[in-house]
């Protein structure tokens, strides 16, 4: 059964009228008529009494017509939702970030976004890299923004936002002379303070020190990276930071930069997408104005 003929039945018991029907749905009202007779014809019994007086529902017309109205309530829902999204006064976008990507870039980005189109719905799910892309690879999130190093897996793929530079700091009790330039080496014996192995910048910070033939070796394990700054500050370690966030700080004296020798490499963040997810019009747009809006 076509489910054409539903969507006339609906419009022919709403109005009580084979003719209002026709001209709702932009029909004429022998087919109208031709198509109950076959839906009645199809079903068995009878859906609509006809009189001079007009049209009503039988029995099995008024069951048929509550679940019937629910169907197109949700159709007629969809339609909206859609033609929302298209033109961005509706639609969710779920992105998996992390803290140091959000905090360097993208609030930033979503704050115009959001000016931009107020309507759309933004849904932050805070990960570590490895975390937002698994959440990526399980089609929880629509798109990652998060920080490299980064190991893809399947059909993702990912461009670069932008670059960031971390600089190693300290508390009062570890900061050493402003004009002093320290070789890393000669800080192996310093208690360090790090994201936990396994994340992206434990594996970055473990390959900086092997290229200088060092081992990397973490004194204290933190959760976030606001977790580093703050037991750097309670002097229990040196850590790496973005510069860009640690310069606020240090300005009021509460941290201190290391001047290393060595410098550490430049990291980016970059947008993640997965090949095989169909990404909203709504998320098309924000990644496009990612990749091309400047501040």
């Amino acid at each position: 059964m076509t489910l054409d003929y539903y969507r006339i039945f609906y419009y022919v018991a709403k109005y009580k009228s084979f003719s209002k029907a026709a001209r709702m749905l932009d029909n004429n009202q022998p087919n109208i008529t031709r198509c109950m007779n076959i839906l009645e014809s199809e079903l068995d019994c009878k859906l609509l009494n006809r009189s001079h007086k007009g049209i009503t529902l039988t029995p099995e017309g008024n069951t048929l017509y509550s679940h019937v109205s629910i169907a197109m309530k949700q159709l007629e829902d969809a339609e909206n939702a859609i033609i929302k999204s298209k033109s961005l006064s509706g639609g969710t976008i779920c992105i998996g970030v992390s803290e140091i990507a959000l905090r360097i870039f993208l609030l930033k980005k979503l704050e115009k976004f959001t000016e931009l189109f107020p309507d759309v719905k933004i849904k932050l799910t805070n990960h570590s890299t490895n975390q937002a892309v698994n959440a990526l690879k399980a089609s929880l999130v629509d798109f990652a923004v998060v920080t490299t190093p980064v190991n893809l897996t399947g059909d993702m793929k990912s461009e670069s936002l932008c670059s960031f530079h971390d600089i190693l700091i300290a508390g009062p009790k570890y900061s050493q002379p402003d004009n002093k330039i320290i070789h890393l080496e000669e800080l192996q014996d310093y208690p360090f303070i790090s994201l936990a192995e396994g994340t992206g910048t434990h594996d970055h910070y473990t390959k900086f020190f092997y290229d200088n033939n060092l081992h990397f070796n973490l004194d204290m394990e933190a959760s976030t990276t606001d977790q580093v700054l703050a037991m750097v500050q309670a002097n229990l370690g040196l850590g790496f930071y973005p510069e860009e966030l640690a310069s606020e700080y240090i300005m009021r004296g509460e941290i201190f930069p290391v001047n290393l020798y060595e410098s550490a490499p430049d990291r980016d963040i970059v947008l993640i997408r997965e090949s095989r997810h169909t990404e909203s019009i709504a998320a098309k747009k924000l990644i496009n104005f990612l990749k091309h809006t400047t501040d």
